[in-house]
């Protein structure tokens, strides 16, 4: 398993952008606009990390949302190299998958204190099979 990035929501990009890269230091990596999802995603990191890990993710929603009690931090994100066993082995041990790994690439899963996790599949996503492209969503991500 290899930590990725830990994704924040922001109300405002460039009061956001000049507290993390002009008064921070952390520098922009990559940016996402998603017109379908109405959403811009912002990675920043350290000058020591790298293109894809040690991330932080400024998500903007289009859509004004106020953030109370927390919501405004989003999840910790991890890549593994077989999300199928991955999440096999979560379900195993208990684990309440929330959001199953349907397309091979991604899942939810929360942590006990309720902290959202993201697994990600390392590399091109897995062939979509059973049981896991019929699987529901459970609770919330």
């Amino acid at each position: 398993m290899k930590y990725l990035h830990t994704m924040v929501r922001i109300k405002d990009i460039d009061e956001s952008l000049d507290f993390y890269v002009n008064k921070l230091g952390l520098k922009e990596k990559r940016r996402v606009n998603n017109e379908k999802g109405r959403y811009t995603l912002i990675f920043l990191a350290a000058e020591n990390s790298d293109e894809k890990t040690g991330l932080l993710e400024l998500t903007y929603n289009w859509d004004s949302e106020k953030y109370e009690g927390g919501r405004n931090f989003g999840h910790l994100a991890y890549s593994v190299k077989n999300i199928y066993e991955t999440c096999e082995k979560l379900m195993e041990g208990g684990i309440i998958i929330n959001r199953p790994p349907r397309d091979g690439h991604m899942a939810f899963v929360r942590s006990p204190d309720g902290i959202s996790i993201e697994i990600l599949q390392e590399g091109d996503s897995l062939a979509i099979q059973e049981p896991w492209s019929s699987m529901e969503n459970i609770g919330s991500w």
